[in-house]
């Protein structure tokens, strides 16, 4: 479906801006904190016209930090486009940390790897309430995985216990976000094309990138809904369903074309 000149010109750019980009973010990181936080958002921006993604934002992000984003997960994608509106870090599987040239990248945005053993569960929980206490934001993908972006895999409730944090006193605010990938050159994504975005199962990294950076202009659809705690929820179960059942209602009416159907959005 893609054109191999256009992925060519596309990972070029990408490349060399990455390179350009990548000492000043290892200098940020070890002396200037507020630049290390902006550069990333610039960065993805810059990331996300470079590969053809134009990004329509629905609802509020609430701004005023400490916040828990928790998001569906389709595709490696995803990381620029929640990047180019969201001065936070993610929340990644350890494998991450290992992989080519994202890997890299990843600890240079400062993400927070969570290893699945139960033995490393307490440390890591640890880590991502001191990050929240400074006053980062985190950005999770709470099914644990990525799915082909025709619906929402079931949460993992145990990557939403630092919810019962209350930084400085206040209780943490978690807001879901709902992401899909909906038009192609203006054409809807119908069922049948929407894995060609999704990076999921055994896919190989390389060859996936290459055809998704050859592809047209694709519209993604980004949905902040109403933030929430875990006040008011008997258990962190209880909130994972919750931002589950939301996230996918925003999926649902994304890929539907429906998103005027959906309720209105309080930041309060």
């Amino acid at each position: 479906m893609g054109s191999p000149l256009r992925a060519f010109v596309r990972i070029a750019a990408y490349l060399t801006l990455t390179a350009a980009l990548f000492p000043m973010q290892a200098f940020a990181l070890k002396f200037n904190k507020p630049l290390s936080v902006r550069l990333p958002v610039f960065y993805h921006r810059t990331c996300t016209r470079i590969l053809g993604f134009q990004v329509r934002v629905h609802g509020r992000m609430h701004a005023k930090p400490p916040v828990l984003f928790a998001c569906n997960h389709t595709s490696y994608s995803d990381i620029a486009i929640l990047g180019s509106l969201l001065p936070a870090s993610f929340v990644a599987k350890a494998e991450v940390a290992g992989w080519p040239l994202f890997g890299v990248l990843a600890k240079l945005q400062r993400t927070v790897f969570v290893d699945r053993r139960a033995t490393k569960a307490t440390k890591q929980r640890d880590e991502m309430i001191r990050r929240l206490e400074n006053g980062d934001n985190l950005i999770l993908f709470p099914e644990g995985t990525s799915s082909d972006g025709n619906a929402v895999l079931p949460f993992k409730s145990a990557l939403f216990s630092v919810a019962q944090v209350e930084p400085h006193g206040r209780p943490l605010l978690v807001q879901p976000v709902s992401l899909a990938y909906t038009r192609l050159d203006g054409m809807p994504v119908g069922r049948a094309l929407r894995p060609y975005f999704a990076w999921y199962g055994d896919m190989t990294l390389a060859p996936h990138f290459w055809e998704v950076a050859g592809l047209g202009h694709t519209t993604v659809d980004v949905v902040f809904h109403s933030p929430v705690t875990i006040a008011g929820y008997e258990s962190r179960k209880a909130l994972a369903d919750h931002c589950q059942a939301v996230i996918s209602r925003g999926v649902s009416a994304a890929n539907a074309g429906r998103l005027d159907a959906l309720p209105p959005v309080s930041t309060s």
